[in-house]
């Protein structure tokens, strides 16, 4: 097993790696760098009009990012029963890929040990992508995730490898004024 400190350090340079999270496997790099974020891109043959979902460590780093958003967030949040990821109208700081083509973001706040040490290493968000290539469905174990994908990532946290992962993030679009819609419940 390599050192966490290792993959902060990949992550640090602009490389990416594949992780265990709160929800799924996902495919990551500093969600600051367009470099990296264009390198996933490619890794999953996704489209350009795809924006990504980004993990954070807590309220603090969503105010670093999100430059006005409405105090329902909090309550958004605060009642989650599940990994709840929250659309942004605006973001600041973040690699434009990341983004939406309406310059909005998805963010979620992990509870994922392992997610919460990257980003506190990089005191950065990380990209959260599922690992799968574009098109094809989510894998639930590390087990079905593709070789193109193990392959064309710069590094891999080999933890939880028998663990199934079949939950994804509820997403709720939150508006400035506060009203919200449910994306996927």
């Amino acid at each position: 097993m390599t050192d966490i400190q290792t993959y902060i350090n990949l992550l640090k340079s602009g490389k990416t790696i594949l992780y265990p999270s709160d929800t799924i496997w996902g495919i990551g790099c500093d969600a600051t760098n367009e470099e990296a974020c264009q390198k996933i891109m490619s890794i999953k043959n996704r489209p350009a009009e795809n924006s990504f979902i980004i993990l954070v460590d807590g309220w603090h780093m969503v105010e670093r990012y999100i430059p006005e958003f409405h105090e329902v967030c909090y309550e958004l949040g605060d009642f989650a029963v599940r990994p709840l990821t929250i659309i942004y109208p605006h973001a600041k700081n973040i690699a434009p890929s990341a983004l939406a083509k309406d310059g909005s973001i998805g963010i979620r706040i992990t509870t994922d040990p392992t997610c919460i040490k990257l980003i506190k290493g990089m005191r950065k968000p990380l990209i959260s992508t599922s690992a799968n290539l574009s098109g094809k469905p989510s894998p639930q174990s590390f087990a079905e995730i593709s070789d193109k994908i193990k392959s064309g990532v710069d590094g891999i946290i080999e933890e939880r490898l028998k663990e199934q992962m079949t939950l994804p993030s509820q997403i709720i679009k939150v508006e400035t004024d506060g009203t919200f819609k449910i994306i996927r419940e």
